[in-house]
């Protein structure tokens, strides 16, 4: 942050990352949510946009560039749209755009993705589980981000076919662990004071030595309920009782898949945020990484259909965690729940064949932005109108 000059408004210096597919109107919908929100709390945004992903490919011949990661490490946060597509899909390219989140990972030092998950209640409809099992959801995935199989050696398949073979390896040290699983029993601490740690020890030696070290970490946390649980007793229990869930802590290829799978709940992948923190602190809080958990989605590109609620609930979690400003996280938090009482739908949350519609207003990205920017408005000039409506 740098202070306006003769005044006291604060200005933040933020990296953003529209990438490639629905990337670019996720992120701009983010952005103009984060712009209102500056507006109605007094803070000023600085923007520095980066060519980074697929389109950094085709730009530079790199998904990403040194000068890039940079300006990322000089901001006070990243906020990323999504990065990827058909079009960079060879797995045999020596060059991928995803090779930017793991540069972005690696040297910024960011180990932890924080995906929380909660069930709006009029949602319930679009969500494949029944309705009672979503009672209560509030749940907050921990993912190990910068070891285990995304980061191990492995040899690629090579020879003839028939006698390829391939490997990757799975390694884990204590200091890895026992940071991000002593991250989880803070977040745990803070909420209901449960955290069950996701490993497969019953198999593989890395999920021993997380098993291990939980335990250890755990010793010093001795008002949180720690539990163990197998990685797919896990994926099982998240759809027959989700609401059991507190804090879950795991490594990074289970926490890729079980993430995923939690998405459903919310009824659509394109209602989930996501922030990926280290241990570096500005002098506001974490510096960080906050992007929707859904893909590029390049089917839907340019077309007014992408959900941006995900990348603009990211934009709360920027707010809150880096830069200090949790009033103005709770208004965005509280707009987007006020629009979807008022019925506001995208596509991807419109009701099935047969379910009621009454009520419901359909609406593209443009209009579901609009709808929150509108009510984060509404609360600055009116703030016990919305007030009240929100009760």
């Amino acid at each position: 942050m740098i202070e306006a000059a003769g005044q006291a408004r604060p200005i933040y210096r933020l990296a953003a990352i529209p990438g490639d597919g629905v990337g670019p109107e996720v992120l701009a919908a983010g952005r103009s949510v984060l712009q209102a929100s500056a507006a109605a709390f007094g803070f000023e945004l600085e923007w520095t946009e980066l060519t980074v992903g697929g389109a950094g490919i085709d730009a530079h011949g790199l998904a990403i560039r040194p000068e890039d990661v940079q300006a990322c490490a000089a901001a006070d946060a990243v906020y990323l749209g999504a990065v990827g597509g058909p079009k960079w899909d060879d797995p045999t390219s020596p060059v991928r755009p995803e090779q930017a989140l793991f540069a972005l990972r690696g040297d910024l030092g960011l180990f932890a993705n924080l995906r929380p998950v909660t069930i709006h209640p009029g949602l319930t409809a679009a969500s494949p589980l029944r309705p009672e099992l979503l009672h209560g959801v509030d749940l907050l995935i921990v993912r190990e981000l910068t070891g285990g199989l995304y980061f191990g050696a492995r040899t690629e398949a090579s020879g003839p076919a028939g006698s390829r073979s391939a490997s990757d390896t799975l390694p884990y040290s204590d200091a890895e662990i026992s940071r991000v699983v002593r991250l989880a029993f803070e977040l745990a601490r803070g909420r209901r004071h449960k955290l069950t740690s996701v490993d497969k020890a019953n198999v593989l030696a890395t999920s021993r030595l997380w098993r291990r070290v939980a335990v250890e970490v755990g010793s010093d946390f001795p008002d949180v309920e720690l539990n163990h649980q197998l990685v797919d007793s896990c994926a099982m229990q998240l759809v027959k009782g989700p609401a059991a869930f507190d804090v879950l802590v795991t490594e990074n290829l289970f926490g890729d898949i079980l993430s995923d799978e939690a998405s459903v709940l919310a009824g659509s992948l394109g209602m989930l945020p996501s922030a990926s923190l280290g241990s570096r602190r500005t002098a506001h809080g974490l510096h960080g990484l906050y992007e929707p958990i859904h893909g590029s989605a390049p089917d839907i590109a340019g077309r007014d259909l992408a959900n941006p609620i995900g990348a603009i609930l990211s934009g709360a979690m920027l707010l809150r965690w880096s830069l200090g400003q949790a009033d103005a996280a709770a208004a965005i938090e509280r707009a987007v729940a006020v629009a979807l009482d008022d019925g506001f739908r995208s596509a991807d949350l419109w009701p099935g064949d047969g379910l009621p519609t009454a009520g419901l207003n359909r609406v593209g990205t443009a209009g579901m932005t609009r709808a929150i920017v509108d009510r984060i408005a509404i609360r600055r000039a009116a703030p016990e109108t919305v007030a009240a409506r929100d009760r």
